[in-house]
């Protein structure tokens, strides 16, 4: 047996591989490839993964302990400090698509005729987005510090703590009455308190000391993570939620990021494993009434969920724009949605056919989500007219300070803004400024600085502006398209402003001097040429580098105050 299962493994891992390399040539998540390897590994073809085949029940197991290590490195994440940095609009924009996502779900699911517990498990699947797929697509294209990829991010934080709650309440349904289900909660709480408790009163001590040798704080991890799993499981409650617990309780620890390292290489591994095995449980008969099914839950996803989000995050004052994106990226069901799915298939809560619905809807809405979310900027200049609806309102006093002239043009207040905001107070001449989030514009009329909510990207906003009686424009953002759009709004204005742009690469630079722009700001050459100096000046004097550092600090706490 021993060896059947390492060959079943290796074919296995070899066949992902292999999905994996054609997937990433055609621009697709590796969650697609495992799923693909699963489904080929399955009884739909190769059968390496069945029932009856002996090696299936290894990997089966593999594929809990991946998924106890995966929840686990989600609940080192998941510190409840972290809720008020995600800001207003993604706590309850986030929350209350989360909520009209599953309600709408819940009456799609009784409506193809699923009971009530079939139908919450799949409201709750399909109200939930990939962290996994939204973060690797966002940073491949450079967008995680923009402002539709910080909501995205932050809506995604406060879905991951839902998908906790989630896999905490649902294994208690349907295990009989009333009181047992209580009873099964009080156990879950006081078990919850218990380890928390136990974490804050020794756990930091434990940890500072272990971390003087990284392998002992690696097993330590593993162990903690798969002993909490163990003890849960032991008292008759999931699996799950006691890895995702354990990470919780060393969430605060100063040790969470480099507990979080050392495990994620055998937590990768191990997660392959589970979604290989996943994509093995589509199992056959695959009738047209389950693809039509898998098609309009999917449709409601790539279509409905974006909607929804657009609506929410509308009445915050937002642009259609922004709106627009960061729908977009989060249009695809989660990670946590799998594990939901197979953890109430463990539990008797639903059927081999969901599994396999589950299966098919993943596969559609991440494989399209991630076209969309790719040509996201594309989609939304061919649909923008028909978007006027989502757009967020603009306010009275805007539309009397773009009437107004000013000296100098600001667009986009953030970080490299922050610097440049200092150097025009100084300079004694007007100036505005224009943002597309909302919370810097208010924050800077406070300090009764002009400054008004708008998109670089829209022609209506740049039109509005007195762009021909300006002096000097400036870009700190760094999407081409935008800044294009300026200069083409400066030429046809026949504005004789000097124009300052943003680029992230050299070949954005090229096509922005090429179309006119006077001078590009490349932020990681002007801060590799600033490094060059200091370290010819300061060479290895000590001194020198803690004397510009102090300098550096108090220069920081100075720009957080203003």
């Amino acid at each position: 047996m021993g060896q059947e299962v390492l060959i079943s493994l290796s074919l296995i891992i070899g066949l992902a591989a292999i999905i994996t390399i054609l997937a990433k040539a055609i621009k697709q998540p590796t969650i697609i490839a495992y799923l693909i390897a699963g489904i080929l590994a399955g009884p739909l073809a190769f059968n390496l993964i069945n029932p009856g085949v002996a090696s299936a029940a290894v990997i089966q197991t593999l594929a809990h302990i991946g998924v106890a290590l995966l929840l686990f490195i989600v609940g080192l994440s998941l510190d409840f400090r972290i809720l008020k940095d995600v800001g207003g609009i993604s706590t309850v924009a986030g929350s209350l698509a989360m909520l009209i996502t599953a309600g709408i779900g819940y009456l799609i699911a009784n409506a193809f005729g699923y009971g009530s517990l079939t139908a919450l498990y799949l409201a709750v699947a399909l109200a939930f987005s990939s962290t996994v797929v939204v973060i690797k697509l966002l940073s491949d294209k450079k967008e995680m510090h923009t402002l539709h990829g910080k909501i995205a991010l932050g809506i995604l934080i406060v879905q991951d703590f839902a998908a906790a709650l989630a896999l905490m309440i649902f294994p208690v349904l349907n295990t009989g009455s009333s009181t047992v289900i209580l009873t099964t909660l009080v156990k879950i709480l006081a078990l919850i308190i218990l380890i928390f408790t136990a974490s804050a009163l020794v756990m930091n001590k434990v940890l500072s000391y272990l971390a003087r040798n990284q392998e002992v704080l690696f097993l330590f991890g593993v162990a903690w993570a798969l002993l909490i799993a163990m003890l849960f499981s032991y008292l008759g409650l999931s699996l799950e939620i006691g890895a995702l617990i354990a990470g919780m309780a060393l969430a605060s620890s100063r040790y969470t990021l480099e507990l979080t390292g050392k495990i994620r290489p055998l937590r990768d591994f191990f997660v392959i494993l589970f979604f290989v095995f996943f994509g093995s449980q589509l199992a056959p008969p695959i009738s047209s009434s389950l693809i039509i099914t898998a098609l309009a839950f999917s449709l409601f996803v790539l279509l409905g969920k974006p909607i929804i989000i657009m609506t929410c995050m509308r009445f915050f004052g937002y642009k259609k724009r922004t709106n627009f994106l960061t729908s977009a990226s989060l249009a695809q069901i989660s990670e946590f949605s799998l594990i939901l799915i197979m953890l109430g298939f463990t539990l008797g809560h639903v059927s081999q056919n969901i599994l396999s619905l589950v299966i098919l809807i993943a596969l559609i809405t991440i494989g399209i989500s991630s076209y969309t979310t790719h040509y996201a900027h594309n989609l939304f200049n061919a649909l923008d007219p028909f978007l006027n609806i989502f757009e967020g309102k603009s306010k009275k006093e805007d539309t009397e300070k773009e009437k107004k002239t000013y000296d100098i043009i600001l667009f986009g207040c953030d970080r490299m803004g922050k610097h440049l905001l200092k150097t025009l107070k100084a300079m004694n001449t007007s100036f505005l400024v224009i943002d597309n989030n909302p919370k810097i514009v208010t924050q800077l009329n406070k300090k009764k600085i002009d400054a008004i909510y708008g998109d670089a990207h829209e022609t209506e906003v740049l039109n509005e502006l007195n762009l021909q009686q300006a002096k000097l424009v400036i870009s700190t953002i760094p999407d081409i398209e935008s800044n294009l759009r300026i200069q083409n709004t400066l030429k046809e204005m026949k504005s004789k402003a000097t124009y300052v742009a943003t680029a992230e690469y050299a070949a954005e630079a090229e096509i922005l001097y090429h179309a006119g722009i006077d001078y590009v700001l490349l932020p990681h050459f002007l801060g590799g040429k600033y490094a060059s100096a200091i370290i010819s000046k300061f060479k290895t004097n000590h001194i020198d580098y803690a004397k510009l550092r102090d300098q550096q600090k108090k220069e920081l706490k100075k720009l957080d105050e203003d």
